[in-house]
């Protein structure tokens, strides 16, 4: 078997669902029988070819009649890049629309990823766009330093977040440069979701357990409950337990482009360490 054969198998039983729709079905079923909600990602991005984007949409469109037809509980995110951003706004914002709209009659809801610094208007005009018709989240990454600023804008606006700490690689004019100082603006940006966001239905994103447990006791002194949300295969036996007693998602990717979201995993910031952990220990849904 070859180096990139191997590699492919290891990320596919681990952190990929599969190459088909169908097998991020099969990861879902099996996350929902332990109270886990799975956020499917048909993995792609940066695509130029309309042929390409509008597989991505049909195969967003297929997702949604398997999720329903089968009771999954599952929401999709789909990528600005993947649904027509690197060939121009209004393309993508066509298929948003059509995306979104669609996701409401299916009842499933769609989170729109966030992906570079450059992206970053774009993408946050394109979801204040479909956000007056509600079912549609947001992704902000607190790597970046106007992130702050973007989640109060949100939060005026009632959308709905998902806050993460960042996958991509910046330069420090437009991102902090330090695991120390991501974390600082993800946990200020956490407490200003559970101070001033008019709704409970945020969600957040993380496998550090420092900050899991500071959102743990934002709950107690503000009422409020947020979901939590881990990537599929860091650390399943934690989110598992987490489910007991909190709403928690996995975010389960699928489909054959998966050398760039392995290769910027493996690249981010407290990633590759949690990522070498995880290849080591079982992952059972415990």
């Amino acid at each position: 078997m070859g180096m990139s054969a191997f590699a492919e198998r290891i990320l596919a039983g681990r952190w990929i669902a599969g190459p088909e729709a169908s097998d991020a079905i099969r990861v879902s079923r099996r996350l929902n029988s332990v109270n886990i909600s799975a956020i499917l990602n048909y993995l792609g991005e940066d695509l130029k070819y309309r042929g390409e984007i509008r597989d991505a949409v049909h195969t967003y469109l297929h997702l949604m009649n398997l999720i329903k037809s089968g009771r999954i509980n599952a929401s999709l995110s789909i990528k600005p890049s993947q649904i027509g951003l690197s060939i121009n706004y209004e393309l993508a914002r066509y298929n948003y629309s059509y995306l979104a709209k669609a996701a409401r009659s299916y009842g499933v809801f769609l989170w729109m990823d966030m992906e570079s610094h450059s992206t970053v208007n774009d993408t946050l005009r394109m979801y204040k766009s479909e956000l007056r018709n509600g079912n549609v989240g947001i992704c902000l990454q607190a790597y970046l330093r106007r992130s702050m600023d973007d989640l109060k804008d949100m939060v005026r606006l009632n959308g709905t977040i998902r806050l993460v700490k960042g996958a991509y690689k910046e330069g420090s004019d437009v991102a902090f440069p330090t695991r120390e100082q991501i974390t600082k603006n993800y946990s200020s940006m956490m407490g200003y979701l559970f101070r001033k966001a008019r709704s409970r239905h945020f969600m957040i994103a993380t496998h550090d357990p420092s900050m899991v447990l500071l959102s743990l006791k934002l709950e107690k002194s503000t009422g409020k409950k947020p979901m939590y949300a881990m990537l599929n295969g860091i650390r399943n036996n934690y989110a598992s337990r987490l489910a007991r007693r909190e709403q928690v998602s996995l975010y389960v990717p699928f489909g054959r482009a998966w050398i760039p979201y392995a290769s910027r995993r493996l690249r981010e910031e407290g990633h590759f360490s949690l990522i070498i952990k995880s290849l080591l220990e079982r992952q059972d849904l415990v």
